[in-house]
């Protein structure tokens, strides 16, 4: 009789920390490249403590992902119910944009050298069978503010709801312990969200800027806040909650300042209606008003398998 192997899932829920690389890459069409794609997906829990061993108390993690036209190849197993390219999601005014992405790896800590040292081997390990698609990296910002001068994040399941948020469980056997991951890279026009008084400001994004209250919703068939549009309700009333590692990046020297959105999720439907209502409007044509002072540049889906399917790529 076999023993069944218990699943361990990446580290998803990490903490959020002072600094993290998200980088997107795509995999080039060369002999091998498949196989040190594998080799390397393996390898990422060594890897992974090969980094953290430097210091302990800096919260080291990274999570994988891995983008549906390149699933079936790189790990030969079932596919992800929900899994599927990013869709581009078109309304009135703005876009929300799909982009290549291949393989994705959140990689976080305390340090900005740990994250670069691990950047680094990975890249080492991957070599030539990897482009680089996006890489940005990002910084906590005051008391986890974005760089409009809202706090972020604050809708973020706690505690025993993140998992229940964030992991697939019995309603798809085979992806179980995993998670959707969608990233997108919004660049803010800071010139003209300035324009904008304190009150007009939190009108868009649904709370105070100082305190970080949450407003009431506008009546329905009104323009609607940030805050109300990205929340998302089942036929109950019950809120579908997601994860959120969403990070600050930019550089002042260039004029480029942003927000890197990332959201894991055990639904990956719940994102796309929340991008749809943000894009298209709810009612249609009102659409996220963020979305006029903050343009998205990049869009991708992945799916992040089991810490325990990952290290099993080797075997396959």
């Amino acid at each position: 009789m076999s023993r069944r192997v218990p699943i361990e899932s990446q580290s998803v829920d990490a903490p959020l920390t002072s600094s993290a690389t998200f980088l997107v890459l795509t995999i080039n069409d060369q002999p091998n490249s498949v196989s040190t794609v594998r080799s390397t997906l393996a390898s990422v829990a060594d890897l992974t403590k090969n980094v953290a061993i430097r210091d302990l108390n800096a919260s080291f993690a990274c999570t994988a992902g891995i983008g549906s036209n390149v699933w079936d190849r790189v790990t030969g197993l079932p596919r992800p119910a929900e899994l599927h390219p990013f869709k581009e999601i078109k309304g009135s005014k703005h876009t929300a944009v799909s982009t290549p992405g291949d393989l994705f790896f959140h990689i976080r800590s305390e340090r900005r050298d740990l994250n670069f040292e691990f950047e680094r081997q990975l890249l080492d390990m991957l070599g030539t069978s990897v482009s680089v698609a996006d890489e940005t990296v990002g910084f906590r910002y005051f008391d986890v503010r974005d760089l409009l001068g809202f706090v972020d994040g604050t809708a973020n399941p706690v505690g025993p709801a993140v998992d229940n948020a964030v992991l697939i469980a019995e309603e798809d056997a085979g992806a179980t312990g995993g998670s959707y991951v969608v990233v997108q890279k919004y660049v803010h026009d800071l010139q003209a969200w300035r324009t904008l008084s304190t009150e007009q400001q939190e009108a868009v994004i649904g709370r105070t800027k100082l305190d970080n209250v949450e407003l009431d919703d506008a009546p329905d068939g009104q323009q609607q806040s940030h805050k109300s549009l990205a929340t998302i309700e089942d036929a109950d009333g019950n809120e579908l909650e997601i994860l959120r590692d969403n990070m600050p990046f930019g550089s002042p020297g260039e004029g480029v300042f942003g927000t890197y959105f990332i959201g894991y999720s055990r639904r990956l439907w719940v994102v796309e209606k929340m991008m749809e209502r943000m894009f298209v409007g709810e009612p249609e044509g009102m659409h996220d008003r963020i979305l006029d002072f903050s343009m998205a540049t990049t869009g991708s889906v992945f799916f992040v398998p089991s810490a325990t399917t990952l290290a099993g790529l080797e075997e396959g």
